[in-house]
């Protein structure tokens, strides 16, 4: 095969690199073997529940529906916690950088060991956390105990098992960042996502086979038109030029020419982090709703319900659903985007390294322009978020099919993302390959 310099890897050359390449090949198979293992870990039933009794009474609520995108739809397994405490983990930490010096002064200044100690704490964290969700998941699961454990056994004995599971799945995503191809913890989110489109094939061809036709039709153009402006938006950024100041190296050296680049700003800064944490505001209610058995709290869960009409008003299926998330998708994007990008640091790091942004002063200046383009940037890319998360309620209330409902615009940006960025990092191999078989030719 030749090997061309200077251009991107092809499909062909990106297998062949897999099956010839020993360190790629392990690589590959150790990502794909992990993957597996979290399946079959999904699957492994805690012992002394009633797994079909379970999943008939969560099947179709809009919670499960929730943690199926991190634990896959087996919540009577093991994994059923999956990569959500760590998930939670990571978010409060990112929190707590951002309110606590000491924690900020770990990520910035101490290097790699600081990240290091960083990551063991959000380990600890993932832990403690872990726990307390297990042991919650475990009263409720309580209820659907078979007779074999019982009481305060049963309850012990879930939660170890679930809080073992999530720990295991967090070490596996861990392996496969480091050992494997692609961000561990994503990739564990998506083969979970995978798992279900089955589900939704098989629902499609249920309500194809009732007549729904065209109303599927219709559903499917509108899910394939969601994955395009998901790919564009997600790769869409805002460059702004950026200019070095010349140097000279040496007495008598030569000064350095001017060096003109761009500092890349995205479109999406928070990426589906929003949409997340949106969801969750919005089922709480619903969960302490069905805990406290609170008059209000039921009220106001029934109004946030996606079925939920206003009486005199029989077009307004699903709205007050819907503009809820919209604002609350919109609201947290500007949130999460001060927490990951922070234009302060942006302008001192420029002005360290001796780079300007032509007709902008250096220092406060360039802050201010840069958390301007941010915050526009952030409008877009929010009300972007918050249209492609209501879609589905909406195509919903003209067809009357449910189909793009299960599959969910949280799943689509997560699955988007995701194969974009893994792609990414495997074609990066590729050419490292390629650049070591040039060196040793």
């Amino acid at each position: 095969m030749t090997l061309s310099q200077g251009r991107a890897p092809t499909t062909g050359e990106t297998l062949t690199q897999i099956v010839t390449a020993p360190d790629l090949r392990r690589r590959v198979l150790i990502t794909l073997g992990l993957l597996a293992l979290v399946r079959v870990g999904a699957y492994i039933w805690i012992p002394g529940l009633d797994v079909s009794q379970l999943q008939n009474q969560l099947s179709g609520g809009q919670l499960i529906g929730l943690l199926s995108i991190f634990t896959g739809g087996a919540p009577g397994g093991v994994f059923s916690l999956g990569i959500l405490p760590f998930i939670n983990a990571s978010i409060i930490m990112q929190l707590l950088t951002a309110a606590l010096p000491s924690l900020e002064t770990l990520q910035k200044d101490e290097g790699e060991a600081g990240r290091r100690k960083l990551a063991q704490i959000t380990r600890y964290v993932a832990l403690g956390w872990g726990s307390l969700q297990a042991v919650i998941f475990s009263l409720y699961l309580r209820g659907f105990a078979n007779g074999d454990l019982e009481g305060v056994l049963f309850v012990v004995s879930t939660s170890l098992a679930l809080t073992t599971g999530a720990m295991v799945v967090m070490w596996i995503s861990e392996i496969i960042t480091e050992k494997g191809i692609g961000n561990g913890a994503s990739l564990v989110i998506f083969i979970n996502i995978t798992a279900s489109l089955p589900n939704t094939l098989q629902n499609i061809i249920r309500e194809a086979q009732t007549g729904k036709i065209f109303p599927i039709v219709v559903t499917v153009a509108v899910a394939l038109s969601m994955v395009v402006a998901i790919v564009a938006v997600q790769e869409g950024s805002r460059r702004i030029p950026i200019v070095s100041a010349r140097r000279q190296i040496g007495l008598m050296a030569a000064i350095l020419p001017e060096r003109q680049s761009y500092l890349p700003l995205k479109l999406i800064s928070g990426g589906v982090m929003p949409i997340i944490f949106a969801s969750a505001m919005l089922f709480l209610p619903a969960t302490l709703a069905n805990f406290t058995n609170n008059p209000a709290l039921l009220n106001l869960a029934n109004w946030l319900s996606p079925t939920y009409t206003f009486p005199r008003l029989p077009w307004s299926t699903g709205w007050g659903y819907g503009l809820t998330y919209f604002f609350l998708i919109f609201g947290f994007s500007f949130f999460y985007a001060s927490l990951v990008v922070n234009p302060t640091d942006m302008a001192l790091n420029l002005k360290r390294q001796g780079v300007a942004i032509p007709g902008i002063r250096p220092g406060s200046a360039t802050a201010e322009y840069l958390s301007g383009v941010i915050n526009r940037l952030t409008l877009i890319g929010g009300s972007f978020l918050g249209l492609i998360a209501i879609i589905p309620n909406v195509v919903y209330s003209f067809t009357g099919t449910g189909v793009l409902q299960g599959l969910g615009a949280t799943s689509l940006l997560i699955l988007v993302g995701v194969a974009i960025e893994t792609a990414k990092q495997l074609q990066t191999n590729v050419i490292s390959q390629r650049y070591e078989g040039m060196v040793r030719q």
